[in-house]
């Protein structure tokens, strides 16, 4: 008698293990999918603060010249074109170029730079509240050409 009721117990417990990898297994791979997603995001903004910078640069040196600057971030060598096609110059509170002082020798050129970027797992988007996560990539530099008057 006491057999039977210990095999019943395993014959009704079968199915436990199965049942505890799926709900484990759905854990670990959201919290995978989560990495390479924010991983990606980064991937995207070190790509945002190098085009930055490299605009800060060139305007460092022709800070009067607005359109060569933007010209120079839209083909730095790391932008991707997804990247590219998402810089948006135009648009008040997104990317954009300012002199701090004069354009001269002294004076201080900020580059700003604005993506939002757009997260794949449609779930994460849920928990963090928005499917999307503003990245900002602002750089400064000390305007060295041309002398001041």
């Amino acid at each position: 008698m006491k057999s039977q009721i210990h095999k019943k117990r395993i014959y009704l417990e079968k199915g436990q293990s199965l049942v505890e990898m799926a709900l484990t297994l759905t854990i670990v791979l959201t919290l995978i999918a989560g990495a390479f997603d924010f991983g990606f995001a980064f991937f995207r903004y070190v790509e945002l603060r190098d085009a930055a910078q490299e605009g800060a640069i060139f305007g460092s040196v022709f800070p009067g010249d607005e359109a060569a600057i933007i010209n120079r971030i839209r083909t730095s060598s790391t932008l991707s074109t997804v990247l590219l096609n998402s810089l948006d110059f135009v648009n008040p509170g997104e990317s954009d170029i300012s002199i701090t002082g004069d354009a001269c020798t002294g004076g201080v050129i900020t580059v700003r730079l604005v993506h939002h970027y757009q997260l794949t797992m449609p779930f994460i988007g849920a928990i963090i509240g928005s499917q999307t996560i503003p990245l900002t990539a602002r750089v400064t530099n000390t305007i060295l050409l041309p002398e001041c008057d």
